[in-house]
């Protein structure tokens, strides 16, 4: 009698080898920001130059890739992006996070980003942006490293020290500004103050000029999710404000994490 395993079968046996390579260069594309090209592919991915060499042609041909502006390496296409754009607007968190941005948006013409962590980067998934010719320029689909954002920190916030040698066993993290954590270390010292005040707060701390305020957002379980954040120019930046747009800011992400069934801490 055939079963549902049968239907639906999950072994080795059942995979298709081109497409499995293809995917596999597709991901390995998608962690770089600087783009990529075969010679490395081949090496990080243990195949012949020839094989790359033939999928980043039908990728490119498809559209899932494309050159980047020195002709030899590749960064991730268009059609990978509306893949990408398709399942965020179907996601409930966007849906209802959405007009909370908004309406945090309004209230003072910063703009307002919701991200989720993907491995060791946050993805941006919604946006509100303000309309203003300093606003972000950062845009949904977006990755930035998570341990050198202040939203990134907010989504680690409650990850254990082992968990996060085993997110970076390399131990050394890659530094983009003076305010980076070097290691995972000083990282887990930085997300204990974070986790302690329930919201992280920096200027400076990706980008020189931009001022970020970011809280968690739980689900059901209590896990994060994802952060939901302000974004100020370090010039309108005034600190007699900060109090009020931290709670602003805690109040929006609180009441996403309601929406989502969230509960508070359990006793």
């Amino acid at each position: 009698m055939e079963t549902v395993l049968d239907c639906c079968p999950s072994s080795e046996k059942y995979l298709v080898p081109a497409l499995d390579r293809g995917l596999r260069v597709l991901c390995e594309i998608g962690r770089e920001e600087q783009g990529v090209g075969a010679p490395e592919l081949a090496r990080r991915l243990n195949m012949p130059r020839t094989t790359v060499f033939r999928l980043l042609a039908t990728l490119e041909q498809l559209g899932f890739i494309e050159r980047a502006p020195n002709g030899r390496d590749f960064n991730l296409g268009m059609a990978v992006l509306r893949l990408g754009f398709d399942k965020l607007a179907s996601l409930e968190l966007t849906q209802l996070g959405t007009p909370l941005l908004e309406r945090l948006r309004d209230e003072f013409n910063y703009s307002c980003h919701l991200v989720v962590r993907d491995d060791t980067h946050v993805v941006y998934v919604a946006k509100a942006a303000a309309q203003s010719p300093m606003a972000s320029s950062v845009n949904v689909g977006t990755r930035l490293p998570a341990h050198a954002t202040v939203l990134g920190r907010v989504l680690m916030a409650d990850m254990s020290l082992p968990e996060l040698k085993d997110l970076y066993p390399q131990g050394a993290l890659a530094r983009r500004s003076a305010f980076t954590p070097g290691s995972v270390e000083e990282l887990y010292q930085l997300l204990a103050q974070d986790r302690e005040r329930g919201f992280a707060m920096q200027d400076g701390f990706f980008e020189s000029g931009i001022s970020t305020i970011a809280a968690p957002v739980r689900n059901a379980s209590g896990a994060i999710v994802a952060a939901l954040g302000l974004t100020i120019p370090s010039a309108q930046w005034v600190q007699p404000r900060s109090e009020t747009l931290v709670q602003r800011v805690r109040h929006s992400a609180d009441q996403l994490s309601t929406l989502l069934n969230y509960r508070g801490q359990k006793a």
